[in-house]
């Protein structure tokens, strides 16, 4: 098998990688690092877990490192959705990198005045490697004092979430103050035709690599409740009081849920809190570290979590909802069983979720186990992920979603 020194990395990297614990490289790390040290662009799609960042983080560092004479200004920029995502790849660089004098910095919103100051003193210092966010990053374009001229890598991390949360305007922005000559980099864990589109535009003549979805952790005991919308409250306090687990995520699509979910939680006795992202950058922090050592029992989160945030020893995975994205279920429940723990996913399925959750089974080749509802809450919904979904016009909704009355076109 390849080992680091095969991939052609240099010895302070691999004692970084060694101080790590880190010795054989993952599947997207074997094929990436030696094409981006070639000097190539990269597509690569890749779910969270797969050793991604480490997979963009080593050539970038060993050729700045390597490279003679030194570039002025910065020479890296890698650009991702959430702070929490920029925190965590910095923290890593600066672990990776630990035996180098590589200098980096993460560019996010939500800082105050002073911080934005030291964000341009580190800009305008020629910092070598930037972790920015999309908004805060051209902020500080605008104005004119970042030196871009020596920029020689571009990575765009989790572009799929980037699209989602609509920053392709920004990224299509930022591009325009860099440097046509560079090397583009590009980590998704889809590749939906937006990717795509975007691949056209911003990379020359890219080698794509695909690592297949890896399927939910056989440490992972997944089950699912198939149940009425009213019933969801009733079996989410059942698990919680009846539960063993001292680190419970809660996933729910909208920031609204989340807020009056994690609300409702407070004033039944729960130890919960929300995490979405209208909180202040150190309410995130605060509570992300209150969870992360155990002060914090249940985190209630939006889907930016699932894959923005690196914490190994979660309990159990609640999803209040069906997941539309059959891959974002494998991200949400990919948050538990990690490292080769055992772990527990619960699923709610209401009676208009069923086709969705079988999509999901379909993705990752099996059943998930329905199980039986308490006395005390009542029967639920015959399981009929094949049912088409009867709409509040009584039209019915075929497989694409699309409607069949009276008077559809054939």
């Amino acid at each position: 098998m390849n080992d680091f020194h095969s991939l052609g990395l240099g010895d302070e990297l691999i004692e970084g990688l060694d101080a790590m614990g880190i010795r054989t490289p993952t599947p997207i790390q074997a094929q990436a690092i030696p094409a981006a040290l070639d000097g190539r662009d990269l597509i690569a799609c890749a779910q969270t877990g797969t050793g991604k960042t480490a997979a963009f983080l080593l050539p970038l560092i060993d050729t700045i490192y390597s490279y003679k004479p030194k570039a002025e200004g910065i020479r890296a920029l890698v650009i991702v959705p959430t702070r929490e995502l920029a925190l965590q790849i910095d923290q890593q660089l600066q672990a990776i990198a630990y035996f180098t004098p590589i200098t980096s910095i993460p560019i996010y919103g939500g800082t105050d005045g002073s911080s934005f100051d030291q964000q341009k003193a580190a800009l305008v210092g020629g910092t070598e490697i930037i972790i920015a966010t999309p908004g805060k990053l051209l902020s500080h374009l605008n104005l004119g004092y970042v030196p871009t001229k020596g920029l020689e890598f571009l990575v765009l991390d989790e572009a799929d979430r980037m699209l989602d949360m609509g920053f392709i305007d920004d990224i299509q922005r930022i591009i325009k103050f860099l440097p046509a000559e560079r090397q583009t980099l590009m980590f998704s864990a889809t590749m939906a035709p937006a990717i795509r589109e975007l691949t056209r535009t911003v990379l020359k003549d890219p080698l794509e690599i695909t690592i297949a979805l890896s399927k939910p952790a056989e440490g992972v005991d997944q089950q699912a409740y198939v149940i009425y919308e009213a019933q969801k409250a009733a079996i989410l306090e059942h698990i919680l009081k009846t539960t063993e687990a001292t680190s419970i995520i809660v996933f729910a699509g909208k920031k609204v849920e989340v807020k009056n979910l994690a609300r409702h939680l407070v004033k039944r006795g729960f130890n919960a809190q929300a995490m979405h992202s209208d909180l202040e950058q150190n309410e995130r922090e605060e509570t992300i570290l209150s969870f992360r050592n155990r002060r914090l029992r249940i985190m209630v989160a939006t889907n930016v979590v699932s894959r923005g945030i690196d914490i190994d020893d979660i309990d159990l995975v609640i999803n209040y909802d069906v997941p539309r994205d059959p891959e974002d279920y494998v991200h949400r429940v990919g948050r538990t069983a990690r490292a080769a723990r055992k772990g527990q996913a619960v699923t709610f399925v209401n009676d208009k979720e069923m086709r969705e959750f079988g999509r999901i089974e379909k993705l990752i080749g099996y059943e998930v186990k329905k199980m039986p509802m308490p006395p005390a809450i009542g029967d639920g919904p015959a399981y009929r992920p094949d049912a088409k979904v009867v709409g509040a016009n009584g039209n019915r909704r075929g497989p694409s979603g699309g409607q069949r009355g009276g008077n559809a076109r054939r």
